[in-house]
């Protein structure tokens, strides 16, 4: 047993003997031989299909078991990733999939007398987020995997509708505990949001106006209220949660330098963050006319959109902070809380408002007051004012029960950035893929296939690399030609003349004279098997033999080859 963090070896055999005795699995339990090895694809399709189940059916976890038999439930053992360092970097792999990066609880490893035995622990989908593998959610019929249907999805997502916090009436408080500033500014914002009924506006009193703005409800405060435009010290009445911003500059070395922290009304802190935040010149290396001298490092809209949507979106039962890091080449912001829609791409694709959101009442308040748009057109426009400065797409992280936005602001490759400005016809899409190819992130199956299909990418998985169709209209031609591997004959040409020239090579030589001709996308261990193969090849051939031990090889020409050549 290598990892009982969370249970003892006694608590797992009681669990296994317990979910051994059922009659047959069920929707959240589900045993596998698995004796060898596991597809990783079915097996995100069963993490998928019982963490749904279990949130349907009240659980808060769900096992799926291997090295255990599914009809008489008997151990028969396995050797699915026996090294426990493989087993860990599932839960990276896994989270790289799903949605919100929702992945084990835990991994489990049993050694019974029968054999071994690993038992992974799901966790059940949070309320209002079906979890999805690479895009598609999966349940249970009794015991076989399916899709999940329509009426499931529906039934989870609206676990996260039925009560909203923020529309919630704080008993006690009054329009008196509203700063007058920050009313001010929201009818400035309402009249500019909606021109037409500016001369309207001015003739109501501020009750009617917060009313119409629906801010208050009937003339009561609500939390919304409180946090968007109430005084500092009204922040007691949404007690124990909180409404403050906290900024923090860092160092190149990530040593904190300043910091400061914003409270209520959120309406006027935006502005007192984004004062803070230092957005310098950025200078870019001049080719002709292709690039301007210097641009801001960040567009404003995308840091004021950033923290209006962490207000928006923040989970304020969880008690905690929004958080903006700023360091000397990228901003961080952190909101506690999940993200709804599941995943960016699907945002950035669709363009269109989200079906459910975790503080209906505060977004729509902060939409009437031009503090957001409409979800998913906001985000939308932060990837394309990135792409229109050249700079990398946004990071979204959904790990760690908060949802984490880093915006880059300057140029990571400037190969790619000319790839950008250079080839008006790639989609958003397209480059947010082309973007996780220049980061060296994990791609979809559906990214993999079209990336290639269009000659974007090229390489094996997961090592790939901008094509040559790319690389020729970027300048990464030296870069290409690093990670393209030559003809196999060229190989097998260079050794045989090395030889020649030589008389006779060791294992060593063969290995300095090919080294740095194998493509970089290779790592040691595959390099050091792309020679062993072609070695392997010319002795098959006949066209070399080895001289030496096998632990120290000495390879020579054959002498009726040697003859020949001479």
């Amino acid at each position: 047993m290598n990892n009982t963090t969370l249970m003892t070896i006694a608590e797992l055999k009681h669990i296994l003997q317990s979910l051994r005795s059922l009659t047959a699995e069920n929707e959240v339990v589900e045993f596998k031989e698995a004796k060898n090895s596991y597809d990783f694809t079915k097996l995100g399709k069963y993490f998928s299909a019982l963490s749904n189940e279990a949130n349907l059916k009240g659980k808060p976890h769900a096992w799926l078991v291997f090295g255990v038999e599914n009809k008489k439930h008997n151990i028969v053992g396995c050797q699915f990733r026996p090294q426990r360092k493989d087993l860990d970097s599932l839960k990276s792999e896994i989270a790289n999939k799903t949605t919100n990066r929702i992945t084990f609880i835990e991994i489990y490893e049993l050694n019974e007398t029968e054999g071994r035995v690993v038992m992974f622990q799901i966790p059940a989908a949070p309320k209002g987020i079906p979890i999805a593998f690479e895009g598609h959610y999966y349940g249970r019929d009794n015991e076989e995997l399916s899709p999940l249907n329509l009426e499931e999805i529906e039934r989870i997502r609206a676990q996260a509708t039925t009560e909203d916090w923020s529309a919630v009436i704080v008993p006690g408080a009054t329009i008196d505990d509203l700063d007058e500033e920050a009313i001010a500014l929201a009818r400035k914002n309402f009249k500019n949001k909606f021109p037409e009924k500016a001369a309207e506006v001015d003739t109501w009193d501020d009750v009617t106006f917060l009313n119409k703005a629906k801010i208050t409800i009937k003339g009561k405060i609500t939390r919304t209220c409180i946090i968007l435009l109430g005084k500092e010290e009204a922040e007691h009445f949404i007690n124990p949660a909180e409404a403050k911003i906290r900024w923090l500059l860092k160092d190149a070395h990530g040593n904190d330098k300043d910091y400061a922290i914003f409270g209520c009304p959120m309406l006027l802190a935006v502005d007192k963050v984004y004062a803070k935040i230092r957005n310098l010149k950025y200078r870019y290396i001049k080719e002709g006319t292709l690039f301007p001298d210097e641009v801001n490092q960040y567009e404003p809209y995308t840091i004021r959109e950033a923290l209006n949507n962490c207000i928006a979106h923040q989970d304020y039962t969880k008690h905690g902070r929004i958080n903006v890091v700023e360091m000397d080449d990228q901003l961080i912001f952190t909101n506690l809380g999940s993200f709804i829609p599941g995943s960016v791409e699907k945002v950035v694709k669709e363009d269109a408002p989200e079906e459910h959101y975790r503080n209906r009442f505060l977004s729509a308040a902060m939409f009437n007051l031009k503090m957001v748009d409409t979800a998913g057109g906001g985000i939308k426009k932060i990837f394309n004012y990135q792409r229109e400065r050249f700079f990398p797409m946004p990071d979204y992280d959904f790990s760690g029960g908060k949802v984490k936005v880093t915006i880059s602001g300057k140029i990571l490759d400037i190969d790619y950035a000319r790839l950008l400005a250079r080839n008006k016809d790639l989609t958003l899409e397209e480059i947010i893929m082309l973007d996780k190819v220049q980061k060296k992130l994990t791609l979809t199956e559906f990214e993999e296939k079209h990336l290639k299909s269009k000659k974007l990418i090229e390489g094996r998985k997961p090592n790939y690399y901008i094509g040559l169709k790319v690389a020729a209209k970027t300048g990464q031609k030296a870069a290409y030609s690093k990670n393209r591997a030559f003809d196999k004959s060229y190989y097998l040409d260079l050794i045989e003349k090395a030889i020649r020239e030589h008389s006779s090579l060791e294992r060593s030589d063969i290995d300095d004279l090919l080294w740095k001709k194998l493509p970089d996308w290779m790592d040691e261990k595959q390099k050091k098997i792309k020679i062993n193969n072609l070695l392997s090849e010319l002795r098959k051939k006949n066209r070399i033999v080895n001289e030496g031990t096998d632990t120290k090889p000495k390879w020579v020409l054959v002498a009726s080859n040697n003859d020949k050549v001479n």
